[in-house]
């Protein structure tokens, strides 16, 4: 049924829970998993517009994805019970818009996302990467809270 599962990953909490979710759902199945975070990067044009120069900008934007090859180096210590095939990926961009790039491009069957990320403020705002993960998807979107 699902040949291949994405799972956009965080670090938080909901994330971690549909990691588990895709694993489980992938041994049923025997599908191959497609862990993913997406790193937002920081520019000149942002929410507040705040001024930052280009070093810091620069900075920001390095640490974004330290912390981004950690939230994937967590999650290979996650799936060490999973049987199947998994492939990891650090991308850069808008979340849902990405994760929705990614889920066509690799042919994805099924994306397994958590329900609330690390977005905070922004995503009472601007709506949660789930929501519009769900909403424009052409496959289907199990959502873990």
């Amino acid at each position: 049924m699902f040949k291949k599962i994405l799972v956009p990953v965080d670090g938080s909490e909901t994330a971690w829970r549909a990691l588990e979710y895709a694993a489980a759902l992938g041994n049923k199945f025997e599908s191959k998993l497609l862990v993913v975070n997406v790193v937002q990067n920081y520019n000149n044009i942002s929410v507040l517009a705040v001024p930052l120069d280009a070093a810091t900008v620069i900075e920001s934007n390095n640490e974004l994805r330290r912390i981004g090859e950690h939230v994937l180096k967590t999650a290979t210590s996650k799936l060490t019970d999973f049987q199947g095939k998994i492939a990891y990926k650090l991308e850069e961009g808008h979340p849902s818009e990405t994760i929705l790039n990614i889920a066509n491009e690799t042919e994805c069957d099924c994306i397994v996302i958590g329900s609330r990320g690390l977005s905070g403020i922004k995503e009472f705002f601007l709506g949660s990467v789930s929501s519009k993960v769900s909403q424009y998807a052409k496959i289907p979107v199990l959502i873990v809270k």
